[in-house]
């Protein structure tokens, strides 16, 4: 297969986002936008990825540096259109004869097939391939005019189109694609002899045509090629993404109520035969294996939920969560970092970070796993069978032996032996009719404030 390269077009300055954090680097599934760009580079087999950055734009080449690396960073400066971004790139693609796409870092949802089939254009013989879409309503999109070959034949912006070309609806999503040489080629003979002053990309196309070569369009949905330049447009495709992933779990065989409230992440693995209740939000990193069921408001992030483990409701699994199998997180219960054994519980109302519960142990309503001092974290372990009473606090390092029992209301600050009883609290005292007493006393004493 021929090697491939993606230019990602990064330089914008996204003011209509109204926001400190670069256009880019806004969220769509819990993953930047631009790193969704790269991860389609990525799919598609490209051997080089190179973003193009403003020089401005400090916090978008820290993030692709700590992505890609340093060299996978081209500056433009000053931005003058998109043809001129791409050639930014030329220097950083300086010996790579393959072919290359040019992809947007505001545009996430671009499938993989897409660009397979770009590639494939240039494979059977065309110099230049675009990525086209049939808009509802097209408007200031660029339309793609083509031959009675059924070959592209122009790349028309609107303002410049003829009423015959404004009735067309197949548009321009600006994903464009060709041999590294050629494309880069015919961006050197781009003018900006227009309104803007600037080099278009889409003049490549017609400098192809002019100069004999094919050029070819691919289409895909309108809603696959959604550029996101206002905080409108992030929640659109937001949404956008959360449909199809939901659509792709139920056809999968997840049980999902109530779907429209299931929030995902663009990693979230749900394998067959899970129950997800309404309003359950999957952050990154979570696996749910087949058989478990995710109860109602429960907020899981970076766990991993093992065949017949129930979460919720109002369950919140943190970094590091591991539920065994047949193990029961219930309602207003926190877990960090903390494997929870076969069949173990802790079903109200308890914290459990950095910590081991062993297989079949019971964790009493309002149990905290003490871990932190203020500087470190610490770890706290109970083992298979044990029992820790309600209301207790298990101060780290500290750790409950097999079979052991924990009082209700203990404060335990040292190791419990497998099999023992550990109680530590303060003993109970009684003083007969000290309540009456009190009661009286203070009933007298407001009454008097009244006169």
């Amino acid at each position: 297969m021929t090697s491939r390269a993606a230019v990602i077009l990064a330089a914008g300055q996204g003011t209509r986002m109204r926001s400190s954090l670069p256009k880019v680097l806004h969220k769509v599934g819990g993953r930047a936008m631009v790193d969704w760009s790269i991860d389609l580079a990525r799919r598609v087999g490209c051997d080089k990825i190179i973003v193009v950055c403003s020089p401005g734009g400090q916090a978008v080449q820290d993030h692709i540096e700590a992505v890609l690396g340093k060299d996978a960073i081209a500056i433009q400066d000053p931005p003058q259109g998109t043809g001129h971004a791409v050639l930014c790139a030329k220097e950083a693609l300086a010996g790579f004869a393959g072919d290359m796409v040019v992809l947007y870092g505001d545009t996430p949802l671009i499938p993989a097939l897409a660009v397979e089939q770009l590639f494939g254009e240039l494979a059977d013989g065309a110099a230049v391939g675009v990525l086209g879409f049939e808009a509802e309503a097209p408007g200031a999109y660029g339309r793609l005019i083509k031959n009675g070959a059924g070959d592209l034949d122009a790349i028309v912006e609107a303002k410049e189109a003829s009423p015959e070309q404004l009735a067309v609806t197949l548009c321009n999503s600006g994903v464009m694609a060709a041999r590294a040489s050629k494309m880069f080629d015919l961006l050197a003979s781009v003018t900006n002899e227009n309104a803007k002053g600037e080099y278009y990309l889409t003049d490549v196309v017609g400098l192809a045509r002019e100069a004999g070569s094919i050029c070819r369009a691919v289409r895909c949905a309108e809603d696959d090629v959604l550029g996101v330049n206002s905080r409108v447009e992030l929640a659109q495709a937001e949404a956008s993404f959360q449909t199809k992933r939901r659509a792709e779990l139920l056809v999968s065989g997840v049980t999902m109520t109530a779907p429209e409230t299931v929030f995902v992440s663009y990693d979230t693995i749900i394998e067959n035969d899970v129950i997800v209740e309404p309003n359950v939000v999957f952050g990154p990193g979570v696996m749910v294996h087949s058989g478990a069921n995710i109860r109602a408001f429960s907020h899981l992030e970076g766990a991993r939920v093992h065949s017949g483990a129930e979460v919720g409701p109002y369950a919140r699994l943190r970094p590091g969560a591991v539920l065994e199998q047949n193990s029961k997180i219930g309602n207003f219960v926190e877990v960090k970092k903390t494997r929870v054994g076969k069949g173990a519980k802790a079903n109200h109302l308890a914290y459990l970070g950095d910590g081991d519960v062993g297989d079949g142990a019971n964790i009493g309503a309002g149990t905290i796993f003490c871990n932190y001092d203020g500087f470190l974290k610490y770890p706290t372990k109970v083992g298979k069978g044990a029992f820790v009473g309600s209301n207790s606090s298990l101060v780290a390092p500290v750790s409950i032996g097999e079979n052991a029992m924990v009082g209700s209301g203990s404060v335990i600050t040292k190791d419990v032996e497998a099999g023992a009883l550990s109680v530590a609290r303060g003993r109970q005292m009684q003083k007969s009719g000290w309540a009456t007493s009190f009661r009286d006393k203070m009933a007298a004493i407001k009454a008097a404030k009244k006169k």
